[in-house]
């Protein structure tokens, strides 16, 4: 996206054209081969798997990735929750248009039951969605209650994938402490952004914390090529020119793997 977007969605930026069905067709290819990566990471595929989706900071691009992952897996057949577990940040209602509240930090601390505090975001065909909620004064303390693996149990009975967008590493903990109850967590790192000490701390942190890391999405890549035509400026951060390979990159193990995403 360039820096002179106009705001013309209902939550405020038009994020519409790096999420979902209206995303150019290099970017959603891209992200559906995040899609198929991220489902060959699991051996079985009869239980649910809650994914986490973080970074070392801000502004990498986890949260449209938690979004598209999350779209496209659902586009696949799968019965797919999203969570916006960043109490501290939330852009869900700015990008997807749904209510704050009820969310996940009312579930937390018994306020409301699950059911009733799953959404639908209509821009996304459907994707069921839990916003942050109401934001709290501790949000740590919350996600890492008795009552956050509870809610997380009883979610797991009537889906196929949980993504959970997370806050950066570098900033809070809050993502460390929910990787214990995920099956995955993937890492986003921004090019010509990312500091190498910080993400190098955030690889640490978690397998620390004894995280299973199921790969790094590689966002915001300088790629040429003859097919797809130029994309144009992003941001500050430089220029994609001519993309047809996906310009970002998902690592399995020792393997590296080329994707694209649109990120602000």
């Amino acid at each position: 996206m360039t820096k002179d977007r106009k705001k013309t969605t209902a939550g405020g930026s038009n994020y519409a054209s790096v999420i979902g069905r209206k995303r150019p067709f290099a970017t959603a290819e891209a992200h559906k081969r995040l899609r198929t990566n991220v489902m060959f990471s699991f051996a079985e595929d009869s239980e649910c798997r809650v994914i986490g989706v973080t970074s070392a900071m801000a502004h990498e691009g986890k949260t449209t990735t938690s979004i598209n992952l999350a779209y496209d897996l659902m586009k696949a057949g799968q019965k797919v929750l999203l969570i916006d577990a960043d109490m501290r940040m939330s852009n869900f209602v700015k990008i997807l248009g749904v209510e704050k509240s009820p969310g996940l930090s009312n579930l937390l601390v018994g306020r409301e039951e699950n059911i009733k505090c799953i959404q639908f975001a209509a821009d996304l065909d459907g994707l069921r969605v839990i916003s942050c909620g109401d934001i709290p004064p501790n949000p740590s303390e919350l996600l890492s209650s008795k009552r956050m693996a509870a809610v997380l149990e009883s979610l797991r009975k009537s889906f196929n994938y949980i993504v959970i967008d997370l806050p950066p590493i570098a900033a809070v903990s809050d993502a460390l402490i929910v990787s214990k109850m995920t099956d995955g967590m993937i890492v986003v790192v921004r090019q010509d952004f990312a500091d190498k000490r910080l993400m190098d701390d955030t690889v640490r942190q978690l397998q620390f914390h004894e995280a299973n890391i199921i790969g790094f999405v590689m966002n915001c890549t300088h790629v040429e090529n003859k097919y797809y035509g130029k994309y144009g400026k992003y941001g500050k951060y430089g220029r994609y020119g001519r993309y047809g390979k996906y310009g970002y990159y998902y690592r399995r193990d020792n393997e590296m793997e080329n994707v694209h995403i649109d990120e602000d």
